[in-house]
């Protein structure tokens, strides 16, 4: 899966990036740089990444948003996550770091992320 991310800049001092994906060892330091790249033309107040396009997430990608929190920190905006899939909040929970991104709830898993069991019909 071609992993790719869009960033936005909304209304109010926010940024909107969306990751389209895998975030892991090698593309997470694209994450990173979508962070750093939002302060570049203007200070924003909240950078929130939406993890709804996200379907996997390893500790390397975990690591990747934790010290993108502590960039926006150190730089005076705040950082969220939000619509994380079950995968990813469990991720995130067990990591302890699910409080540290405002607490997002997992969005509800649609149709096509769950598996339909295959009928036998001997």
């Amino acid at each position: 899966m071609e992993f790719s991310i869009t960033t936005r800049r909304l209304p109010g001092g926010v940024v909107e990036i969306v990751p389209h994906g895998e975030i892991d060892l090698e593309t997470a330091p694209e994450l990173r740089g979508a962070v750093d790249a939002a302060f570049a033309a203007e200070q924003p107040d909240l950078i929130r990444i939406d993890l709804s396009e996200v379907a996997f997430v390893d500790s390397v990608g975990v690591s990747a948003l934790v010290g993108s929190y502590h960039t926006a920190k150190v730089r005076g905006a705040h950082l969220t996550v939000t619509e994380p899939s079950e995968f990813v909040y469990k991720q995130l929970y067990i990591s302890g770091v699910v409080g540290l991104f405002g607490a997002p709830r997992p969005r509800a898993a649609s149709a096509d992320d769950r598996a339909e069991p295959l009928a036998f019909d001997p």
